[in-house]
Parts: C-alpha cells; structure tokens; sequence
C-alpha cells in the first residue's frame, strides 16, 4: 500500500512540474517580441484621397439707395481627387481638379465663371536623394460652352469642350526637396493646343492656323508644385506651370497660375479662397477690337461644404 501512495505521489508531482514547466513557457512565448524579417519590404504602394466642395452665396436689394442687383446667386463646385503610387524607386502620381461654377444677377442673367478640366499624370524614377527622372502628361480643358460679352451685354461663342483643349508631354528631371515642394523642368516639351469646334478653327482661335484643329508647338517646360497642410484647420495648394514655345515667340512665356487656401470652420463647413492667373499669348480675345491677349486673372471667395474622402 506504502508502495502506491509513494508511486501517485511521484506520479502527481511529475504532472504539477510538467503544468509547471508549460506555464512557464507560454509565459515567454507570451512575452516574446516578433521582430518583422528585415527582408519583408511590404509597404502600401497606393495612396488616394481628394475632397468634394459646394460654395454658394445669395444677395437680395430692395429699395437699396447705394444700388446693386436686386438678385444675385453664385454656385461653385469643386472636385479634386489624387491617386499616388509608390514603390522602391517608382512613383507616378495623379491628380484630377474639375471646377464649375454659375452665377445669376438682375441685371447680366446667368453666366458661367468658372469650368475647368485638369489631369495630370506623372512617373519618377528616384536617380538620388531628392532627384527623379521621369515624365509628364498634362490635359485641360472645358466642359460646357463659353461665352465673352462686351460693355452692352452681348455675347461672342468663344469655347467649348475640346476647343481649346491642351495636351502636353513633357520627359524631363523632378527636384523634391521636401514632400511640400517640388519643381519638375524639361527642356523637350510637346504641346498640342486642340480646338474641335469648326467655327472656332475657322477662325483661328488660340492660335491654331486658319482652318486647322490642331497645333503642335516645342519648347521648355516647368512646373513648380506646393501643398502644406499647416494644422488640421489650414491648407495651402499652389500649382504654377511656365511653357516657352521655342519656335514661335519663345520669350513670350504661357503661365498658368492656380492657388486655393482652405480654412474649416467646422467638421463640413469651409472658408475658401482661390485665385487663378493664367496668360497665354495665343489667346486673343481681349483688348479694344478683341484681338490682343491679356492676364487673365480669377479670384473667388465662399463659404460652403467640403467632404474629404
């Protein structure tokens, strides 16, 4: 009997060190950090993101002795969305801004005051620590009919979709120093200026020969870019492109111009500001006999909704 109570005995102890020993190693293994492979070079390669904005403003007078339009209503949408890629030396990034707005007075009717089209796309190869070599490819143009009106209110056709229409191809090397700034050059640029409508084509407009829909112009090219979110409030975006024709003009240089500062007020409230400049010596449509080019500058201010997504 003495026999059997010692065997259980030794038979129990066995056990409790066994549940022991056990304890104590998924202990460790609890406790034990996995370090990632340092070959694993897993990493989103995709980023996309971009905001939804509506602004609108509304004025009434009656009875008004400083004067203005008894109405007036402007409505301005805008939608901006990126998709940028990223991977070991590659990148190509994307951006798509699309803009409309309308405006309704007593006294001008309705009018367009903003449409614009925008699509760039562009790939690096990371030659060094803040250099890239790659290309770029750019279009812009319209979506509905546009129209000039004179000191009497008249109006002359002067654009549509694809008229004009800028499609530009541009190899060249992108400076980054930061990833707020970046400068893209080219001395090899190629530059189609479209215009669809035969009316318009007839007549040569921005600057296509009498007839024809298509020019094709050479020269240099640069694109400076700057986006800073300063605080969860406050973001700043500017885009300014410089295109020189070497074999027409090449001193008159193209620029076009974009800025918009966006402040939130609350979680879907937004104050924004844009101020758009562009110049291009092809564009005739200013002046006395409507036959010179001009700065043509656009500024707005409104207050509306802005989703992110």
């Amino acid at each position: 009997m003495k026999k059997i109570l010692f065997m259980v005995a030794f038979l129990s102890s066995l056990t409790v060190l066994a549940q022991d020993e056990t304890v104590k190693n998924l202990k460790k293994d609890s406790e034990r950090q996995i370090k990632k492979d340092p070959n694993d070079t897993t990493t989103k390669t995709w980023k996309t993101g971009g905001f939804i904005g509506l602004n609108a403003a509304q004025g009434s007078l009656s009875n008004w002795a400083a004067g203005g339009d008894k109405f007036s209503l402007a409505l301005n949408g805008n939608l901006s969305t990126y998709a940028f890629y990223k991977k070991n030396k590659h990148s190509w990034d994307n951006t798509l801004d699309i803009n409309i707005g309308y405006m309704n007075t007593t006294s001008l009717g309705s009018r367009k005051n903003d449409d614009r089209i925008d699509l760039v796309s562009k790939y690096g190869y990371a030659i060094g620590k803040k250099w890239n070599v790659g290309a770029l490819f750019n279009f812009r143009s319209q979506m509905f009919k546009g129209y000039t009106y004179d000191s009497d209110g008249n109006r002359t056709f002067s654009s549509n979709f694809l008229s004009p229409a800028y499609v530009l191809l541009s190899p060249g090397l992108e400076w980054k120093p930061n990833k707020d700034f970046s400068i893209f050059m080219s001395p090899a640029t190629v530059r189609w200026t479209i215009v669809r409508n035969d009316s318009l084509a007839s007549v040569g407009a921005y600057g296509v020969d009498t007839g024809r829909h298509v020019k094709t112009e050479f020269g240099a090219f640069a694109s400076l870019n700057y986006f800073k979110e300063i605080n969860k409030m406050f973001s700043y975006k500017s885009r300014l492109d410089l295109y020189s024709n070497y074999l027409d003009k090449p001193k008159n240089v193209d620029l076009y111009w974009t800025n918009m500062i966006n402040m939130k007020l609350t979680k879907y409230l937004t104050l924004t500001y844009s101020l758009d400049m562009i110049y291009d010596d092809d564009v005739r449509l200013f002046g006395a006999n409507n036959e010179s080019p001009a700065a043509q500058i656009k500024s707005m201010l409104g207050l509306g909704f802005l989703v992110k997504f």
